[in-house]
């Protein structure tokens, strides 16, 4: 990879902003970084080449930073969150029931093989774009309530799931490698909270302050590398390693200065070459050999819609549970797991992506109509730092 390379992505991941700035389109960022990707790499001028090491290595440090952001974004210290847990956990679950026919037939319908991974892809939720789209609504609404804990637990869940279901043959190998970050990942985490209760990361943080070292920065950085090699020397995704540090990170809470260093980090270069080079892997040349996985990917989307859509027989709000369906992070863990595992057949990842895409326009449709129904709702927008104690 060359200067010229790392210019040419910085130039495509510019499309993202321009087609997110008009407010009435809502576009999500990531739509414009991965349609340049596309444009670029093995679907079109072919300027870009995703398995070149340098890239991709970089693409995976985009990767970690990416789940880890949403991490942190999962509301663990809402107080909100945690009394109505009952309500959303249950209506989580409720959806993963559902799913799991839903993924069956979609699976046998385009003789795929892939059932389980299309339950998860079908249950999931995006804490990192749900919690941006109802920012604006009123906080005591008991639909959103319900809603915060509901989308928390089938985001945790399925990023949990997903790799032991890309490589089902070693899901017993998977699942000790998952468990040890896992476990690394609360070790953290009751570091963090010990230092917070003693005073000392209060101490640290002045200091880094006074003398501009970015200590926070470093020390993310240093945790997230440790919980990433970990992730590779026990084969398991260092989704898993960046996902469960920022919910650790989210435990105690994330200084708003590391905050907003660690997103102009994520988002100022490494979030955009990620969703380039998920872009620039994609071949949609085989939407035209084989058309049916644009059926495919218009049949994920509608049944992520459906099967959160029954939860309206649980007296949720249709709008809300609509909300919910909207799929971000665990399309592209398998967009990327599939792709790096050689698992997915030709076309199903461009179709998981297309299927992600409908789950967000009907997401944003969704908002708009309850904006109308009880106030104005916030835009879909990539999650700015949300940190949960300010300093």
């Amino acid at each position: 990879m060359t200067f010229h390379d790392l210019a040419l992505i910085s130039s495509a991941a510019l499309l993202g902003p321009l087609l997110a700035a008009p407010g009435r389109w809502r576009v999500p960022m990531l739509v414009g970084e991965i349609a340049a990707g596309v444009a670029l790499g093995n679907t079109g001028l072919r300027a870009l080449h995703p398995g070149e090491e340098t890239f991709a290595f970089l693409a995976d440090i985009g990767f970690a930073l990416v789940m880890f952001v949403a991490g942190t974004h999962v509301p663990v210290r809402d107080r909100r969150l945690w009394h109505s847990i009952g309500p959303g956990a249950l209506r989580a679950v409720a959806v993963g029931f559902v799913a799991v026919p839903l993924g069956w037939v979609v699976a046998a319908a385009f003789d795929t093989g892939h059932a389980g991974l299309y339950a998860v892809l079908i249950a999931s939720s995006s804490a990192a774009l749900i919690l941006p789209l109802t920012d604006s609504m009123p906080a005591s609404d008991p639909n959103l309530l319900e809603l915060l804990p509901q989308v928390a637990v089938a985001d945790t869940a399925c990023i949990v799931a997903l790799p032991l279901l890309i490589e089902p043959e070693r899901a017993m190998s998977a699942a000790g490698g998952a468990l040890a970050v896992v476990l690394a990942a609360a070790a953290i985490g009751f570091g963090l909270n010990a230092t917070d209760r003693t005073g000392l990361r209060d101490r640290v943080i002045r200091f880094s302050e006074r003398r501009h070292y970015a200590l926070g920065l470093r020390i993310s950085l240093l945790a997230l590398f440790a919980l990433a090699a970990l992730s590779r020397q026990t084969k398991v995704s260092i989704m898993l390693a960046g996902f469960s540090l920022g919910i650790a990170v989210a435990t105690v809470g994330q200084p708003r200065r590391v905050a907003q260093q660690l997103f102009a980090l994520t988002e100022g270069f490494f979030g955009p070459l990620f969703f380039v080079w998920i872009g620039a892997s994609l071949d949609l040349r085989a939407f035209g050999t084989h058309p049916k996985y644009v059926l495919l990917g218009l049949a994920l989307g509608a049944s992520a819609v459906l099967a959160h859509a029954v939860m309206r027989l649980t007296k949720q709000n249709v709008g809300f549970a609509t909300i919910a369906a909207a799929q971000l992070g665990v399309p592209i863990a398998a967009v990327t797991l599939g792709t790096q595992r050689h698992t997915l057949l030709p076309g199903e990842p461009a179709a998981m992506l297309l299927g992600a895409l409908v789950t967000i326009v009907a997401a944003t449709v969704a908002t708009a109509v309850t904006a109308r129904k009880g106030g104005e709702v916030g835009e879909v927008r990539r999650p700015e730092p949300h940190p949960s104690r300010v300093m």
